[in-house]
């Protein structure tokens, strides 16, 4: 969840399930060597990884064990953490209720969190700045000792996020209004919106909006439980496996709508078909659409609503391509989307590393080629 992780996603110009259709093709060599070649250069225990395209599953294969020192594999049905990738999904829910005539792009905070005395600072502003990192908001002073204390906190996930954003908005913005700092406090706030106008938690709201609708049955929040891989902690340069019963095997979980989503790379693949436009007919619009990848507030940017922008990326083709990674520290997922090019590939592993963004792009080129 670190900006590094969006930077990385953003630096690649050098460089199977019924969710998402038909059945994956035949195995194809190069592919599966790269997918082992990148996981023995990143030391990950495991790695998994999916192409596809607007029809289904071009490509999909998983290698390695669950957790170091064990010794069940990893198989293609199991959940892996996408981290900071949750902002798209946080920002694909609020179009979509934009669409169903439940929220406005232009309604201003003020009237988003009626509870709140947002400070005159703020005046008139909307969600579209916090979804592209450029409202002013930073975490730094506001998140500080909170990763510390979150998960011993007796109120909702929903009361807590609450308090952080009144806690914001009631000072004026703590960084340069216009000016992109990627964090994850904008999308907690976009959270907090999202629930003041469901009356849901954002992480149901999430589910109806997008997971139920896409057939994502696999799809939760926090470290996936067993069966499942474990996400590993680097410490003094040890792998240590994290349970995933244990609170430390995740971010606090009132940071989900910002980065704690999991789910299998078959229902993983279905989401980033969206994107391809391969999404189920009437999801949403091609406007809806559009605007989420558009680079905001203008073509000089490199993050839309969500998502990165990689305008002139080789794995892209003739067009933009979009590309977002996230980590807890403990996992990396890195996503491509090349819609010129009809293809989006993501690759997860179960600790951080800087080998995962390389590798999808290497297999959308290679895929492009076939």
């Amino acid at each position: 969840m670190r900006r590094r992780d969006i930077l990385a996603g953003l630096s690649l110009s050098a460089l199977a399930g019924a969710a998402c259709g038909r059945e994956p093709s035949p195995p194809r060599p190069g592919m599966a060597g790269a997918l082992d070649r990148a996981r023995a250069a990143a030391d990950a225990p495991a790695m998994g990884a999916i192409v596809v395209d607007r029809d289904g599953v071009v490509w999909s294969d998983v290698a390695g064990v669950r957790r170091r020192g064990g010794d069940a594999m990893v198989t293609l049905g199991d959940r892996w953490h996408l981290g900071s990738n949750t902002k798209a999904m946080t920002a694909l829910t609020y179009a979509r209720l934009v669409e169903a005539g439940g929220a406005a792009w232009d309604t201003p905070l003020a009237q988003l969190f009626p509870t709140i005395s947002v400070d005159p600072a703020w005046a008139g502003v909307a969600v579209e700045p916090f979804m592209a990192h450029r409202a002013g908001l930073l975490d730094a002073g506001h998140l500080d000792g909170w990763f510390a204390t979150a998960r011993g906190d007796p109120r909702s996930l929903t009361e807590q996020r609450l308090a952080l954003i009144d806690r914001a908005l009631s000072a004026p913005p703590n960084g340069p209004p216009g000016q992109y700092a990627y964090g994850n406090l904008n999308y907690m706030l976009v959270g907090a919106a999202i629930e003041q106008i469901t009356g849901r938690p954002a992480e149901t709201a999430i589910a109806e909006q997008v997971f139920r609708p896409l057939g994502l049955s696999s799809a939760g929040w926090g470290a996936p439980p067993d069966p499942a891989p474990w996400g590993h902690r680097n410490l003094f340069g040890q792998l240590i496996p994290m349970d995933p019963a244990s609170p430390g095997a995740d971010n606090p979980l009132a940071l989900g709508p910002a980065g704690t989503a999991h789910m299998s790379l078959a229902d993983y693949g279905g989401w980033l078909r969206v994107f391809l436009g391969g999404g189920p007919q009437g999801f949403v619009s091609e406007g809806s659409l559009a605007r989420l990848a558009r680079p905001w507030p203008d073509a000089a940017s490199t993050y839309a609503l969500g998502w990165g922008v990689a305008p002139r990326a080789p794995w892209a083709g003739a067009g933009p391509g979009l590309a977002h990674e996230g980590s807890n520290t403990m996992w990396r997922c890195a996503a491509l989307v090349a819609p010129a090019r009809g293809l989006a590939a993501a690759v997860i592993a179960n600790r951080d590393t800087d080998d995962c963004a390389p590798l999808a792009a290497r297999l959308i080129e290679m895929a492009a080629q076939a």
